[in-house]
C-alpha cells in the first residue's frame, strides 16, 4: 500500500529546545504540543509528497541538542540527505551554536548533503533576538537555503521541507545525469544514499568560517 519512488532521510538538527519536535510532529501529523518535552534518544517519522511527478517520502529524523546524546550522532547522519539545522530566533545562543553544527555536519555527514538554516518561533517576533537578516545572510555566505518558521502557527512549516526535498531530489537527479551511482531507486523501504567518492571534500564542505 505505501508505495513511493524514492525515500529521502531528512535530519534535523540545531539546539535542545528550538522546537525540532514540533517541527517534525507539525509537518507529519499538522500537530504542536506545546508541553513538549526534550526528546530522549532518537525519534522519526515519515510523510510522502509529490516533487515532478515522484512520490517522495521522507523519513526526518529528531534527536536532542544536548550534548549527552552527542555520542548517537554518527549512526544519526548515517544515510542522510537532507538536513534542516534549526535555530531559536529568541535565543542567540541558539544561533550562535549554528556554526557548530555546521561542523559536525561536515564531520559526519556525507558531504552532498543539502542544508537549509531553519529560524524557528516566528510567532515570537516581539521576543526576537536574531534578526531575519542575520540568518539570511549568513546561510547565503555559507550557501544554505534559509527560512524562519513557526511550527505552533505553522508558518512556513510546509514549505520548509518541501523545499529542502525538492532540492534533494533536483540535485540527486542532477548529479545523476553525470553518475549512475549517485542515486538508486529504493527497494523494500531502503534509504536512498548518495555515494561520497570524494571523501577528502567532507571536511571543507558546509563550513564558512
Amino acid at each position: 500500500m505505501d508505495e513511493y519512488d524514492y525515500l529521502f532521510k531528512v535530519v534535523l538538527i540545531g539546539d535542545s529546545g528550538v522546537g525540532k519536535s514540533n517541527l517534525l510532529s507539525r509537518f507529519t501529523r499538522n500537530e504542536f504540543n506545546l508541553e513538549s518535552k526534550s526528546t530522549i534518544g532518537v525519534e522519526f517519522a515519515t510523510r510522502s509528497i509529490q516533487v515532478d511527478g515522484k512520490t517522495i517520502k521522507a523519513q526526518i529524523w529528531d534527536t536532542a541538542g544536548q550534548e549527552r546524546y552527542r555520542a548517537i550522532t554518527s549512526a544519526y547522519y548515517r544515510g542522510a540527505v537532507g538536513a534542516l539545522l534549526v535555530y531559536d530566533i529568541t535565543k542567540q545562543g541558539s544561533y550562535d551554536s549554528v556554526q557548530r553544527w555546521l561542523k559536525e555536519l561536515s564531520d559526519h555527514a556525507d558531504s552532498n548533503i543539502v542544508i537549509m538554516l531553519v529560524g524557528n518561533k516566528s510567532d515570537l517576533r516581539h521576543l526576537r533576538a536574531v534578526s531575519t537578516e542575520d540568518g539570511k545572510n549568513f546561510a547565503a555566505e555559507c550557501k544554505l537555503s534559509f527560512i524562519e518558521t513557526s511550527a505552533l502557527d505553522s508558518t512556513n512549516v510546509e514549505v520548509a521541507f518541501q523545499t529542502i526535498l525538492n532540492e534533494v531530489y533536483q540535485s540527486m537527479s542532477t548529479k545523476n545525469t553525470d553518475s549512475n551511482d549517485l542515486i538508486t531507486r529504493p527497494t523494500e523501504g531502503q534509504t536512498i544514499i548518495v555515494s561520497s567518492s570524494s571523501k577528502e571534500n567532507t571536511k571543507s564542505t558546509g563550513k564558512c568560517c
